[in-house]
């Protein structure tokens, strides 16, 4: 699991902007600012974070840039939480066996 994923969206703004990016596809900076509310120094600050840790691709279009999600990242964040799910699952499974014993010896 890259930390830099982890640390880049532990921002709350940065997961609005990755939300964001998510439901409507690629945006300019100017959008993003406007569809969350925040300051254009304030959205390109979070924008360089988001790009610098690979979650966000961008695209230069004549003076526009144009921002859109990386998925790989994103792949290997849910591949990581997977692993943990598992777990609890193989703990749920093992509760439940011991519960069916108790309930067998009622």
């Amino acid at each position: 699991m890259n930390t830099a994923t982890m640390s880049a969206l532990a921002e709350p703004n940065r997961v609005n902007i990755v939300e964001l990016l998510r439901d409507a596809g690629a945006l300019t900076l100017g959008e993003i600012a406007q569809r969350l509310g925040l300051r254009l120094p304030q959205s390109s600050k979070h924008l360089r974070v988001l790009t610098d840790a690979g979650l966000v691709n961008v695209k230069a279009d004549a003076n526009r840039r144009i921002f859109s999600l990386c998925p790989d990242p994103f792949v290997e964040l849910d591949s990581w939480l997977e692993s943990f799910i598992k777990i609890k699952e193989e703990q749920y499974d093992r509760f439940d066996e011991l519960l069916k014993k108790v309930q067998e010896k009622e």
